[in-house]
């Protein structure tokens, strides 16, 4: 969709006057304010197509509690729960968004799992809405998909080219 950005996600719904927790899109900083218009990706059912901010208040590192002019109450606020916001690129200011941080050039790197063990080789760090995700080749074949969160990654070895993780269980099995 050009002329669009990707800027937020709607990770859940907050209260019941129809606040949701919204984090910046893949790691992006936070830049939602007042009157910014938003397309919701992809549109739901009974829920409204297009957003305007009415209120946003930071609650931590990249994450705010927004409150959109169209939703009122907890119930249309559960049916965005999950969507990507877009904004058009001449709303937003896009040097905010260059200055965010890149993410890390790993592939061919291989990935430890603390039980699992060899998981297998990066592929691709790709973009994600709700945050960057290694493909990874695994040994016996297919691709394993793993968030990028600081919460699996244990250490990283740039002179062995190795990522040891400590995965939750099933992931890999996914």
């Amino acid at each position: 969709m050009r002329g669009w950005v990707s800027i937020a996600y709607l990770a859940k719904p907050k209260n019941l006057n129809g606040g949701l927790v919204a984090r910046g899109a893949s790691g992006l900083p936070f830049v939602l304010y007042p009157g910014l218009r938003l397309a919701v990706v992809p549109p739901q059912l009974d829920a409204p197509r297009t957003l305007t901010v009415r209120e946003a208040s930071e609650r931590a590192d990249n994450e705010a509690l927004v409150f959109f002019e169209e939703i009122a109450d907890l119930f249309a606020a559960e049916l965005l729960a999950g969507c990507e916001l877009l904004a058009r690129e001449d709303e937003v200011d896009l040097s905010v968004l260059e200055d965010a941080e890149e993410l890390p050039a790993w592939e061919g790197w291989e990935v430890h799992d603390g039980a699992a063990g060899l998981v297998g080789e990066v592929a691709e760090v790709a973009e994600r809405a709700t945050q960057p995700l290694l493909t990874v080749r695994r040994p016996e074949g297919g691709e394993a998909l793993i968030p990028l969160v600081d919460e699996f990654i244990v250490d990283v070895d740039e002179a062995a080219r190795r990522i040891d993780v400590v995965l939750p269980a099933g992931l890999l099995d996914l």
